[in-house]
């Protein structure tokens, strides 16, 4: 099976870091941080059933910083050159080390990094890490690096402003930091009346800024902390630019030795920063090397030249940031400054590299869609998340945080209120600090915990799904325009399709309801193969389900809701049998039918015991029968009555799925499946509490159930029965 690639972008830093003083500017004492052991086997498996697929970590090779680890012989950086507190995780100090600021034992830093990479594939997921080409700190220097590995710069000639033996390039004159140093406050603290005296930082003579500063007067907005590397590009000869990798440079060596190494660790991508700042003959020659010895690596590049795309795609490149093109589009059409129709153009002028493209909506160095800065509520992007998931077969990433609307508005020391989450300061943003930790769904509003079902609905729909995974493409939005009720501003649909199995997905990126209908023209049909008929409908969201005539240039009918998705999902060439679930035809109380899931779930975990295998579930009042060791104490009675609305309360969303037997999750059981069961089965979900097979019906969220009160007990000592009467009062 072909698995379509889901990343889960997050800082360890960041990541379930409980101290919440969150003092500006605090230090790693004041404010705390993240580890990598805060990784556990559960939390990681909690990820991994989200619908995650790879786990970038970012920011786990040792980089500048403020804190000071001398005393385990880490070199200290001197402040002038480091961005905030805790440092840019881009200023690299050491590409063989790991940060110690993530390790709970410093000096088994990487015996933890890894554990964590071990821990991730146990899981069920792939490990993405940092690597960072262009620039390192300015103070770099290897105490990790392998026996008879030579250090970055260690054998340059600082007397040449450009020589390919040398790995960074050196300009005229001391390095002067006067624009940099007066901005800052800090100077300005040291040098106040009483105050000690500011010590600046020497370098001499001056290193280029990762930003490629040829002189030696950087300014605040430069990358000034950091030195670029030297790939045999001389920026400053007299007639322009020329290009000299014959030999090859020292640089292409020792950074492709640094990709092996990390490689022979068990990772199994690398994310590279700012790639198209390096020149495409590197890649080349690195990605070579790198994929002859380890075939499954996957390297995805920080591009944002569209002119340059397909150069780094032939370069060795498996995946290229979509920014300026989808991304930026996505963003215009959240916030109402583009069309919808808009999307139709991004994806046409990329299809012959599609499946190259990596699409998101959050990323470090974006605004939360969450912010002010961006659209201020992160429900608006639900459409464009589904349509960045399942319109393609190529990747996608979402940021940690994004799935419980992290707004990124806090001010945190380095990085300002800017709608950013900040890579420079020492913070717990609030809605990682409690992230996939058992019984810690009370840290959560009731809107984060929905859009938090909804987005794991949608991720893990990408990979169980077959048209979505691996289906064909059709936009639908040349023909709809004029369509009732359609407007292209807002709305956008097409279709996928692998074998017998078809989608079509609807967005709807307007603020309100609408009802509409989409034209699939005959285009469709040839296209695709599909004769005209009536098909049985499923649509995967709501479960609903309608029979619909499938017509050459016909219409279908569709009720959407304010950033609403529709899936409807049908099968042709088929025997209707072969595409519904079992019926029933109990009349169901939906509010009933949902405490019921909870009851069995809170007896589970209560008594350990098995699930109800004797139910009557009524509207007046329901029975439920469980073996249990012992008869219940009053106490323990009152226990189940109070827990249970205590579960109602936390107004836990209900969700459901549509699997098939290859893709049923591991903690649900399928023994009570009926002989005659379909193979595509309906989970249904509520919240991170319970799972199971089932075709009734349920409200949407715990809350809309009602009181659940304990009508009374009976006990068969003989079969250690327990028979719990209960209603539902609402």
């Amino acid at each position: 099976m072909k698995e379509k690639i889901v990343i889960y972008q997050v800082l360890p830093r960041l990541f379930g870091n409980r101290n919440t003083t969150r003092k500006e500017n605090g230090s790693i004492e004041e404010n705390g941080c993240g580890k990598l052991n805060n990784f556990s086997d559960e939390v990681l498996a909690r990820i991994h059933d989200m619908g995650f697929t790879h786990i970038w970590f970012t920011g786990v090779i040792r980089h500048a910083t403020q804190t000071n680890y001398s005393s385990y012989g880490i070199p200290t950086q001197h402040a002038e050159v480091v961005k905030g507190k805790a440092g840019s995780p881009y200023a690299i100090t050491d590409y063989y080390d790991i940060d110690p600021d993530l390790a709970v034992n410093v000096s088994l830093r990487m015996k933890e990094w890894e554990s964590l990479i071990e821990r991730t594939h146990k899981a069920g997921m792939k490990v993405i890490m940092d690597f960072v080409p262009n620039h390192v700190a300015r103070e770099y220097h290897s105490i990790c690096k392998p026996a008879g590995v030579r250090d970055l710069g260690e054998d340059d000639d600082a007397n040449m402003h450009f020589s390919t033996k040398n790995n960074f390039y050196y300009t005229w004159g001391d390095l002067d930091l006067n624009e940099v140093r007066y901005s800052k406050p800090e100077f300005k603290a040291y040098n106040a009346k009483d105050a000690k005296i500011y010590e600046p930082y020497e370098e001499s003579p001056a290193r280029a800024t990762g930003n490629d500063r040829f002189d030696n007067r950087p300014g605040c907005n430069d990358w000034y902390e950091t030195v670029k590397l030297n790939y045999g590009v001389d920026y400053c000869d007299a007639g322009g630019r020329s290009y000299h990798y014959e030999p090859v440079p020292s640089t292409w060596g020792k950074m492709t030795d640094i990709l092996l190494y990390w490689a022979s660790k068990g990772v199994d991508g690398f994310r590279c920063d700012m790639a198209e700042m390096v020149p495409t003959a590197f890649w080349s020659y690195a990605t070579a090397i790198l994929k002859s010895k380890f075939p499954h690596i996957i390297v995805i590049g920080e591009v944002y030249d569209p002119n340059q795309y397909r150069n780094y795609v032939k370069a060795g490149f498996d995946y290229l940031y979509d920014k300026v093109g989808m991304y930026d589009c996505l963003r215009g059409v959240i916030r109402g400054e583009r069309p919808a129709a808009s999307i139709t153009h991004e994806w046409q002028v990329v299809d012959d590299i599609r499946d190259h493209m990596l699409y998101f909506l959050e990323n470090h160095d974006e605004q939360r869609i969450a912010s002010d800065f961006f659209c201020g509520s992160a429900m608006k992007a639900i459409p464009a998340a589904a349509m960045s998931l399942f319109f393609q077969k190529n990747p996608f990433m979402l940021y940690s945080g994004q799935e419980f609307g992290e707004m990124g508005m806090d001010k945190e020391g380095f990085s300002g209120r800017d709608g950013r989450t900040t890579i420079f300061d020492y913070w717990s943003p609030e809605t990682l600090t409690h992230a996939y930790q058992e019984g810690e769904e009370e840290a959560y509003t009731a809107e984060q915990k929905y859009l938090a079902a909804t987005y794991r609905q949608l991720l893990r729909l990408a990979n169980e799904e077959k048209a979505l995974r691996e289906g064909d493409t059709f936009d639908l939005m040349y023909v709809n325009p004029g369509s009732e009720g359609f407007d292209p501003r807002t709305n956008f649909a097409f279709l996928r399709k692998k074998d017998n199995e078809v989608m079509l997905i609807v967005l709807n990126f307007a603020q309100e309801a609408r009802q509409l209908q989409v034209c699939i023209p005959g285009h469709a049909f040839d296209f695709f193969q599909i004769t005209e008929e009536e098909v049985l409908v499923t649509e995967l969201f709501s479960g609903g389900k309608k029979k619909v005539e499938l017509k050459r240039d016909g219409v279908f009918p569709i009720s959407m809701d304010a950033n609403g998705v529709r899936i409807y999902k049908f099968n042709v060439k088929m025997e209707e049998s072969d595409i519904i679930l079992n019926e029933h035809h109990k009349e169901e109380f939906p509010p009933a039918h949902t405490a019921e899931h909870l009851l069995n779930q809170l007896m589970v975990r209560l008594f350990g015991c098995e699930r109800s295998r004797n139910a009557h579930i009524e509207r007046k009042k329901s029975k439920m029968t469980f073996v249990v060791d012992h008869k219940p104490t009053r106490q323990e009675e009152k226990e189940i009555e109070t827990e249970m609305n205590r579960l109602i309360e936390l107004d836990m969303p209900v969700t459901y799925e549509f699997v098939d037997r290859d893709h049923i999750p591991a903690e649900v059981k399928l023994d009570r499946l009926p002989d005659d069961a379909s193979e595509t089965l309906r989970l249904v979900r509520i919240g991170d509490y319970d799972v199971c097979p089932c075709i009734g019906k349920h409200v949407r969220s715990t809350a809309q159930i009602g009181k659940f009160v304990l009508l009374g007990t009976n006990w068969d000592e003989n079969a250690h029965s327990l028979r719990i009467r209960f209603k539902i009062v609402q």
